[in-house]
């Protein structure tokens, strides 16, 4: 019947516009009030904007001192200049805080670029982009290479965050990424952070970066004092994982209706299950690593290739029923934990895996930021940057977890990881209180975070460094040489190393295995090169590719310039 009255010309047919992927922003919808501080930053950042040509500046502020109302005055004069922006963030797919805060600053949301993307809100953006549609984009590392039709500004949000480096298919830094685009375009770079990378601090103390400093939180909120519980003289009741100082602790700020965050960066119930009759331990058949027990999904799961089995009745070695023990705590254990010390709290565990989809995860943050949870346990998930007014308290109960490992940036992410966790406390009312259960109160990192003294921190850090070589002080490549047979891939290894160019500049540490050596049914042996910083370690890599002997089999290489992990 429609289509008789469109032939008949009483009907006509109108194609409707697609909705815009994203309003235009309004950069004098309001405006924020500022400290003297915030102030002179923000002119500092919109003097840069204005100038125009390349820059970078490292907008180094505490935790909850306003480095994103900041920078948004830098991101309003490039509206206004009618060019675009661009705002980096390590995980984009959980930061509505942020989304909300640009929205109450320009009216608007601005274009999301992220992994959760469906196909069609993937073109459409990637037009929209293209042909200046859009004026501002927030998104994941993989934002730097939309087209834009003319970039302005990027900013790298919490430019220290690990999750900037991309580890699978081709390797880059998307910090380090940005300021290369913001060079080949010739636009300002800011590079916001309460803790810095030791790349950006050492480039912003030797003057090639500028740094722009916000010493104090917004609105006269004082930082959150830090204790240490020194788990060698306050130690948790057997089978415990909280101590009795913790737990006082936590009971005081329910008392005083606040919230209270117990951070403890191990997803799942326990991180090894074993057979407590013969002491079989349940392992991945694929990987070097033990699976992991998720009470909530029931199963045994690797974290690396994405094994999954169910709980077993009986040990698979001795058949003994019900013989199997948990060992260490992870945050559904936690949780447990919580609930037999608190059962009238409510409690919610914030984990990646334990959320099917992102506006689920979206839903949970923003009910804590309304005060409907009580007590809430995380990974971390939860430092990165939301905002919690109720939150005063926060409680880390494996302080000590990320120094046990052979990765040169282990004190370096564990300062930082610990920093902006306990900064999550106090921001709004109050005062807040960090505390820290540890086996190792005199290490360095815990000494630093104890006595707020970051500068001290940093100076030992680069101090270190400095005196060994490490970057930023000296370049590092990885080349992981994987296979399927043991045998043949420690030989190709070897012969590989053995094509190594001489040169006395460099070092070549290895073939030896990594410290993952079995991942996905791939063996895996690691060599390390070591080289000055302003050695050309691309080119001397790609020598000695060329002269490398041949693959053969399903042997590969992996190459990772600058790496971040050294699993």
């Amino acid at each position: 019947m429609i289509d008789g009255l469109i032939d008949e010309g009483t009907l006509a047919t109108s194609v409707l516009p697609p909705d815009p992927v994203a309003e235009r922003p309004d950069p004098d919808f309001t405006q924020s009030e500022f400290t003297p501080a915030q102030s002179a930053a923000a002119a500092a950042l919109k003097a840069n904007v204005a100038k125009g040509g390349y820059s970078v500046t490292l907008l180094d502020g505490v935790t909850g001192s306003g480095k994103t109302e900041v920078y948004f005055e830098a991101v309003a004069d490039t509206m206004r200049n009618r060019r675009q922006s661009l705002i980096l963030m390590p995980e984009i797919a959980l930061t509505t805080q942020f989304l909300d805060r640009f929205a109450a600053r320009f009216g608007t949301r601005p274009a999301e670029w992220h992994s959760e993307l469906s196909p069609r809100k993937r073109a459409r953006t990637w037009r929209a982009v293209a042909n200046g549609e859009v004026s501002v984009v927030v998104g994941a590392r993989s934002a730097l290479f939309l087209p834009y039709a003319d970039l302005g500004l990027i900013v790298v949000d919490e430019e220290h965050d690990p999750a900037y480096k991309q580890e699978d298919g081709v390797h880059y830094h998307a910090r380090d990424m940005a300021v290369v685009r913001g060079h080949i375009a010739r636009i300002p770079v800011v590079l916001s952070s309460a803790t810095p990378s030791i790349e950006s601090e050492v480039n912003a103390r030797r003057g090639r970066y500028a740094r722009i400093s916000l010493p104090e939180r917004f609105g006269g909120q004082r930082l959150p004092a830090v204790e240490a519980i020194d788990l060698r003289r306050e130690r948790p009741p057997p089978g415990r994982f909280i101590s009795p100082a913790l737990a006082g602790a936590v009971k005081t700020a329910l008392e005083r209706r606040e919230q209270a965050l117990l951070f403890l960066n191990r997803r799942g119930y326990a991180p090894l299950t074993l057979c407590r009759a013969c002491g079989f331990r349940f392992a991945c058949p694929n990987c070097d690593a033990w699976l992991v027990d998720h009470r909530f999904r029931r199963q045994l799961v690797c974290h690396h290739c994405g094994f999954a089995m169910p709980h077993p009745v009986a040990c698979p070695k001795c058949q003994a029923a019900n013989s199997f023990v948990a060992v260490g705590p992870g945050v559904e254990r936690l949780e447990e934990e919580v609930s037999e010390l608190f059962p009238q709290a409510r409690v919610l565990v914030l984990s990646s895996d334990l959320v099917a989809a992102v506006e689920r995860m979206r839903e949970e943050l923003a009910d804590v930021a309304a005060g409907r949870f009580d007590i809430v346990i995380g990974t971390q998930l939860v430092a990165k940057g939301h905002h919690f007014p109720m939150l005063n308290l926060v409680g880390v109960v494996d302080a000590d977890l990320g120094l046990s490992n052979g990765d040169p940036r282990a004190a370096e992410r564990t300062f930082q990881l610990l920093h902006q966790v306990v900064g999550r406390a106090g921001r709004d009312a109050g005062v807040g209180l960090g505390l820290l259960q540890t086996h190792q109160p005199e290490h360095p990192v815990m000494r630093a975070l104890i006595a707020q003294d970051r500068e001290a921190f940093y100076a030992a850090e680069i101090e270190s460094r400095e005196r060994t070589g490490y970057p930023p002080f000296g370049r590092l490549a990885s080349i992981v040489v994987s296979g399927p047979d043991r045998h043949d891939t420690a030989d190709y290894a070897r012969r590989f190393a053995r094509a190594a160019p001489p040169d006395d500049a460099v070092r070549v540490l290895g073939p030896a295995d990594a410290p993952l050596a079995l991942v996905r049914g791939r063996h895996r042996l690691r060599l390390l090169i070591k080289a000055p910083r302003a050695f050309d370690l691309s080119a001397y890599l790609r020598v000695w590719l060329a002269k490398a002997p041949k693959k053969h089999g399903s042997i590969k290489l992996e190459i990772d310039v600058d790496p971040q992990s050294f699993l």
